[in-house]
């Protein structure tokens, strides 16, 4: 045989009624085929069959079990939509069915073929090849099989065929009620630059049918397909609604990026300094007291005046005062009192001057971190209270407080806001939506990139163990 200009092998190509195959492209590295060249069309079984991605380019995606009688092993696909087209099966049923292209392997050649998705699950073999799938030089053997090498299910078992996986296309929701905002949209961007489909959902327009058999989230009057992965962008007004709608997707089994407890116990600002003390994490002294008869011991417990008086749902450094002297935190505080507002009084670290470090932490580790530099006259660092972001280099303990607060409230991404003081990293907050703007700008770092690394490692399937025989 002599070879073209691909590498493949030229002249009669020899094929059995049954061979091996492997559709690369899709991650399918050893299938059985049928070879019917009675059949038009070639088919692939597939289940879960779901389009999706614009109009101007439909993809679709579908599983597919590769080993017959395997139920327990699962491969997730994604391709473009070549055509949806009518299909007559042997027995005389018509099925309109999906069409994509992909490459076919046998032996030493690979070529594109075009192949409909029908559930064959009950069929021997996983893949049929009709005459279309045949070009010239091949030769069809009926009365021969595996004319061509052998594979092996075994290839399944193994961490290779993850590793040579193609990249799969995620459908991605982020819950968000501001679709506009810079970090949802660089979240929209990075995602579709990787060939994911990322859709924003206003998370005040879902609705749940909440029930034992079949949960599911509804959205404009449908229901929301199935997702990947969920990116909660849950604002802190929204906080309750919010993290229902996201212990909904819990229950369906979606994986949630932030976990509706952590975000629920983030945002409690009492229970959030409770769960800090419970790790023993380093955090301003904080003092709480429903009573007005406690306000002095509420001052005295946080070592006096300057002091922080802060509301529990205060956020971008709103509801946060500075009280200088004892006689100005007491007026502070009456004056919560009398608007029967929730605060906490916290000890003012004074060597911090205006400064604080944030830390954003995704999947475990710090992956990048601004200093926030007040306005002169100014204790609040907020970047939406006037402070300005820039870049710093912190010490492995801020490293390892940041990491650690972020695990105690189990958020896979968090923004941790630290405070440099005489005796180490003090707490401040833990967010459980970090914005991304002034950060990315501050260290340089591509953030949206980094949680989709994250997204990716965590919803791509681990190859399956092998079943072993149970003895007698």
């Amino acid at each position: 045989m002599t070879m073209d200009g691909t590498g493949n092998e030229t002249g009669d190509f020899r094929l059995g009624w049954e061979e091996w195959a492997a559709l690369p492209g899709l991650g399918l590295p050893a299938l059985k085929a049928k070879v019917d060249t009675g059949a038009k069309t070639s088919a692939l079984h597939a289940f879960d069959i779901e389009p999706f991605g614009p109009a101007d380019r439909p993809r679709v995606r579908f599983a597919v079990h590769p080993i017959p009688g395997r139920e327990d092993l699962t491969i997730p696909c994604s391709a473009d939509i070549v055509d949806r087209r009518e299909v007559t099966s042997s027995n005389g049923e018509t099925e309109l069915r999906y069409v994509i292209r992909c490459d076919i392997a046998m032996g030493t050649r690979t070529w594109p073929i075009e192949v409909t998705l029908t559930d064959r699950g009950s069929m021997a073999y996983r893949m049929l090849l009709g005459r279309q799938a045949f070009g010239d030089n091949v030769v069809i053997s009926p009365g021969e099989s595996f004319c061509q090498p052998r594979l092996s299910y075994d290839v399944y078992h193994s961490t290779a065929v993850r590793e040579v996986a193609p990249a799969r296309t995620l459908r991605i929701a982020v819950l968000s009620r501001e679709e506009h905002n810079f970090s949802t949209r660089r979240i929209v961007a990075e995602g579709e630059k990787r060939g994911h489909v990322v859709e924003v959902i206003d998370t005040s327009r879902c609705y749940m049918a909440i029930n034992a058999l079949a949960p599911e989230v509804h959205y404009d009057g449908q229901r929301l397909p199935r997702y990947d992965a969920v990116i909660p962008r849950i604002g802190a007004s929204f906080t309750s609604y919010g993290t229902a709608v996201i212990r909904q997707f819990e229950t369906i089994g979606t994986y949630c990026v932030n976990g509706s407890d952590g975000i629920t116990a983030s945002r409690d600002k009492l229970y959030a300094h409770q769960i800090l003390a419970r790790h023993r994490i380093g955090m301003p002294t904080t003092a709480f007291a429903a009573s007005p008869k406690d306000n002095d011991s509420l001052i005295e417990l946080v070592g006096g005046a300057p002091l922080i008086v802060k509301l529990l749902e205060s956020t971008q450094g709103k509801g946060v005062v500075l009280a200088e002297t004892r006689k100005a935190a007491q007026s502070v505080i009456s004056a919560f009192r009398g608007l029967k507002a929730s605060f906490l009084v916290q000890h003012f670290v004074k060597e911090a001057a205006g400064e604080d470090i944030r830390c954003l932490v995704i999947g475990g580790k710090v992956v990048a971190a601004m200093r926030r530099v007040a306005e002169p006259g100014e204790f609040r660092s907020n970047l939406h209270q006037g402070g300005r972001a820039e870049a710093v280099r912190i010490t492995k303990t801020e490293r390892e407080t940041a990491v650690r607060a972020a695990r105690a409230f189990r958020l896979n991404m968090a923004g941790v806001d630290l405070l440099r003081s005489d005796d180490g990293p003090k707490v401040l907050e833990v967010n459980s939506s970090p914005g991304f703007e002034g950060i990315e700008k501050a260290s340089s770092k591509n953030v949206a990139a980094l949680l989709f690394d994250e997204i990716e490692k965590r919803v791509r399937p681990a190859p399956a163990r092998r079943r072993t025989r149970s003895a007698g």
